[in-house]
């Protein structure tokens, strides 16, 4: 368990107490059931705005709380625990954070406000790799002619502006694209935790020259930053997911009884379980120390945000399915929520990077 400050506790038990009663997990099955196209809660999605959260990594002069990574990261683990969708973790901290990165006030303002809804395009291929982007924004006349594609765009439907990397005369470019210009194909469909996503097209995309935010060194900060901030967030949803999944089932243990005795009293389910809960506490005290070194800008942040995401992906993956098989027959069927955490975990898992990438990443830097 992480000692935190008074001030993050307070932001911990302020999400719980707001998500238990207001988006609670019987609302991510609503919405599922729903069908929605969006994915999430338009109404939910502003009142969390007026609590601060999307504007905890934007400054006060934005209207943010300057809260940081950390305070983030408490959210999105209360988020995870609850499933709930919302657009915290493409808006609230990546496009957040990236914008303020490269000096943009106006869109980050409205983002912190949840009168806007910014997401990242961060990938092209089928697996996450920020780095392969052919997507082209060349010179024309005042501005750009933008051309390739972007896959697995989460939160674009209905989104103000797609932030889209390209590449440019003068390096990498990060540009502010609103999906309705015209020669934007979208794609949309629903992952698999039934969030909105996108993959997108760009066939001659006519932009002017304001839409290019950032280019050259500044551009690759800043996006990097962003994936850094990102993969620590998503780590902490995923501790969250871990945590809940693993707490149902203790608790379903305790109740469910076989041969006249609780699950509980199985020596072989105890060892699982308390396995499961040291794989958690390890994962939670990486994520938090990831969190840390982004708000205190050191050096290690990088490693130890790919760290945290390749530890809290295989440790969602155990407590999912160590939660569906303690769970029996009923963890298989839509009667439990349990079915619900294992999409989410799936979902989350491959989101900015599984497991697999980040250790392969790890190595290499490395030198091995």
């Amino acid at each position: 368990m992480q000692i935190l400050s008074e001030e993050n506790t307070m932001v911990r038990e302020m999400a719980a107490g707001f998500l238990s009663e207001n988006a609670p997990v019987e609302t991510a099955r609503a919405l599922r059931d729903d069908r929605s196209a969006l994915g999430y809660d338009r109404t939910l999605l502003a009142e969390t705005a007026a609590m601060g959260w999307y504007g905890m990594l934007l400054g006060e002069d934005v209207g943010g709380t300057d809260m940081g990574a950390q305070a983030a990261g408490l959210i999105a683990e209360e988020m995870g625990r609850r499933l709930t969708n919302a657009p915290f973790l493409s808006s609230g901290v990546m496009s957040a954070s990236l914008l303020r990165h490269v000096g943009e006030t106006t869109l980050a303002a409205e983002i912190a406000s949840g009168t806007a809804v910014v997401t990242l395009a961060t990938d092209e291929t089928t697996k996450h790799a920020p780095d392969r982007i052919e997507t082209t924004a060349a010179p024309s006349g005042n501005g750009f002619v933008l051309n390739g594609s972007k896959r697995f765009v989460n939160d674009a439907i209905d989104a103000t502006r797609v932030i889209v990397p390209a590449q440019t005369d003068a390096g990498l470019g990060l540009f502010l694209v609103d999906p309705a210009l015209e020669g934007v194909t979208t794609r949309a469909y629903r992952t698999v935790d039934n969030r909105n996503a996108a993959d997108l097209t760009f066939d001659n995309v006519q932009l002017d020259g304001a839409a290019q935010i950032a280019v050259g060194p500044e551009a690759e900060a800043g996006f990097a930053a962003a994936l850094r901030v990102g993969r620590a967030v998503a780590s902490a949803e995923l501790v969250g997911v871990s945590k809940e999944a693993a707490e149902r089932t203790v608790a379903y243990l305790k109740e469910r009884k076989q041969f006249g005795v609780t699950l509980s009293q199985f020596q072989a389910l105890q060892h699982r379980a308390a396995d499961l809960y040291t794989q958690i506490q390890t994962t939670e005290a990486i994520t938090a120390a990831a969190l840390a070194a982004i708000d205190e800008g050191r050096e290690d942040a990088e490693r130890l945000s790919r760290a945290a995401k390749a530890k809290a992906s295989k440790t969602a993956s155990l407590a999912v399915r160590e939660a569906v098989q303690m769970h029996g027959g009923m963890g298989m069927t839509d009667a439990l929520d349990i079915g619900l955490f294992m999409k989410k975990a799936r979902a989350a898992i491959e989101h900015l990077g599984d497991a697999g990438c980040h250790a392969e990443w790890l190595l290499r830097d490395r030198g091995i």
